[in-house]
């Protein structure tokens, strides 16, 4: 990074190493369309402040996924209408992609609409922590470095929306036999 403020087309190489990973995590919060837009403005925003990054930080990729996590905040209304339309269509095509054998498929449709509704309620912060562990692999530490906040409120806002989702979402498992069918609401 600090070479980057010398030779500015040294930045090229962490666009190229990160840009697929922040692209896909912020396609899978916000779509495909605000993606190539978020993911943009992600590496002009790291670019314009590349100064200010701590080389004691323990990787360029928490401080990245942090700076989309803001520019997520600002498509906050565009995540939640989708996961509420998720939440009623039971169709999602980002994820449509990501599953390739029918019995995944069958799983994961069964189980969309009921857990897109669970994440649509919840509160912004819990909804960043859980989804960069969810879909970005984020360590405990890289959440707190992305975020901005301590770890140990990490852990809360994970624990909160667990069991947020499991209390949600347990009645219309698809691995309960008994589970009803179609959408809870």
């Amino acid at each position: 990074m600090a070479a980057s403020l010398d030779e500015p087309e040294r930045f090229a190489v962490l666009f190229d190493r990160h840009a697929p990973t922040i692209h896909q995590y912020v396609a899978r919060r916000l779509g495909r369309d605000a993606a190539d837009d978020v993911t943009a403005e992600t590496f002009l925003t790291a670019f314009r402040i590349r100064a200010r990054y701590d080389s004691g930080r323990a990787g360029v990729r928490p401080w990245l996924h942090g700076i989309a996590a803001k520019l997520i905040s600002r498509h906050r209304r565009e995540e939640v209408r989708a996961l509420k339309l998720l939440a009623r269509t039971g169709h999602d095509p980002v994820a449509e992609t990501w599953t390739d054998s029918a019995d995944d498929r069958v799983t994961a449709q069964a189980a969309s609409r009921p857990l897109a509704k669970a994440l649509a309620a919840l509160s912004e912060g819990d909804r960043h922590a859980l989804l960069l562990f969810a879909w970005a692999d984020f360590t405990y530490q890289e959440i707190a470095e992305a975020l901005d906040i301590p770890v140990g409120t990490v852990r809360s806002r994970l624990n909160r929306a667990r069991r947020k989702l499991r209390a949600t979402t347990a009645p219309y498992s698809p691995l309960d036999p008994h589970a009803p069918e179609g959408d809870p609401a």
